[in-house]
């Protein structure tokens, strides 16, 4: 996991551009030289040290316009991330994360994305629904979050249809010390070791083209026995409650910048649905974790 030592931290905090007052709650916030973003060090497509991943990318945009320098904190996405990270003001803003989500304010989204089914091109299964009869049978690949009550929504239509002793599960956070942790579910369906894999849409759109074995990816739009539950979800970026100046300021930029988020996001295959108004916790939504 990466960190800074505390001496570091403290003094970050201490000085005067780190302060949260930076951006308060001011309609136009006095804006610093210096754009903090909180960063999962290894987690593409999203971000990664070597700043490859598409919220790198519309960070660097934003802070560009802004006539700001983006400066990393970089920190493994997990449990008490938001408690570490952005609500102890060692950054600004965390690149993506859910709308009504409960420990940051949110801008106005930026993208919708989707979760996928994902199968090898040359198995030619065409897996398009969650009431297709051969999911009882096939190895279906699914990320877990580590808590048996807290299941994604894919997992949990599949165990409502008592698809259970087929699934299997892999970490959220996989191995620290593998690159691209997260994927270990679409290397199994590369390798044969299952045969369809379910994930959340950037994940599953950005390994699928990028894929030395040819994969075919479609979206989940919705479940018909539970017709209630989301699939598709939207992302905006995290802020301090506190900062709605900032959040009003980043709302007007990301509207600016429509054409070129959503051109980035072509780039790296991210699936994007029609947005909606529609929110839900962070877990239930994309299985990144809190």
């Amino acid at each position: 996991m990466s960190s800074v030592s505390r001496f570091l931290l403290m003094a970050c905090i201490a000085a005067a551009f780190c302060g949260p007052a930076a951006f308060g709650q001011t309609s136009t916030p006095n804006l610093p030289k210096v754009l903090r973003v909180c960063a999962d060090p290894n987690n593409l497509p999203y971000s990664n040290d070597q700043k490859q991943g598409f919220e790198n990318q519309i960070a660097d945009l934003i802070a560009k316009d802004f006539g700001m320098q983006v400066e990393y904190f970089w920190f493994r996405q997990g449990e008490k991330f938001f408690r570490r990270t952005l609500n102890s003001s060692v950054c600004d803003i965390v690149m993506g994360v859910p709308t009504g989500f409960d420990e940051a304010a949110t801008t106005k989204p930026y993208y919708r994305s989707t979760y996928v089914f994902i199968t090898r091109r040359d198995s030619h299964l065409d897996i398009a629904s969650l009431d297709d009869p051969r999911l009882h049978t096939l190895k279906i690949g699914v990320h877990i979050l580590g808590d048996a009550n807290d299941n994604t929504p894919p997992v949990n239509a599949l165990i409502h249809r008592g698809i259970v002793k087929n699934l299997v599960g892999y970490s959220i956070f996989g191995n620290l010390n593998e690159k691209d942790p997260s994927a270990d579910v679409i290397r199994a369906l590369q390798d044969g070791k299952v045969d369809v894999a379910i994930v959340w849409g950037p994940l599953g759109g950005y390994f699928s083209r990028n894929s030395s074995v040819p994969l075919e990816i479609t979206p989940i739009t919705a479940d018909s026995k539970q017709p209630d539950m989301p699939f598709q979800f939207d992302i905006g970026i995290g802020v301090r409650e506190r900062d709605t100046g900032w959040r009003d300021l980043l709302d007007r930029e990301l509207d600016r910048r429509r054409a070129e988020i959503s051109a980035i996001l072509q780039n790296y295959g991210i699936p994007q649905a029609e947005r909606s108004t529609q929110s839900a916790s962070a877990r239930e939504q994309t299985g990144r974790p809190e």
